[in-house]
C-alpha cells in the first residue's frame, strides 16, 4: 500500500465518508464544479507547475553562471 493510499484511507476514515464520495469531491473540485471552488482554474495549476519548473531552471542557470564567473576569474589570473 502506498503512502498516498494510506493518506486517502485515513482521510476517508477521519471524515467518516465513502472512498467514492471523496473521489467525487476531488473530481468536481478539479473541474471547478464543487461548491466553493468556482474560482478554480485548470490552467492555474498548469501555470503553477510551469513557474516551479522555470524557477528550477533559473536556479541551475544561476549556478552555472557563478561557476563560469569563478572559472573566468581563475583563468584570467593564470594568463
Amino acid at each position: 500500500m502506498t503512502d498516498n493510499n494510506r493518506n486517502l484511507s485515513a482521510t476517508v476514515q477521519q471524515l467518516e465518508i465513502e472512498m467514492q464520495t471523496l473521489s467525487n469531491w476531488h473530481n468536481k473540485a478539479n473541474q471547478g464544479k464543487l461548491a466553493g471552488t468556482e474560482q478554480y482554474d485548470p490552467n492555474l495549476m498548469a501555470a503553477i507547475q510551469e513557474i516551479k519548473q522555470l524557477k528550477r531552471q533559473l536556479k541551475v542557470a544561476e549556478e552555472k553562471r557563478e561557476i563560469l564567473k569563478k572559472a573566468t576569474a581563475y583563468f584570467a589570473k593564470q594568463s
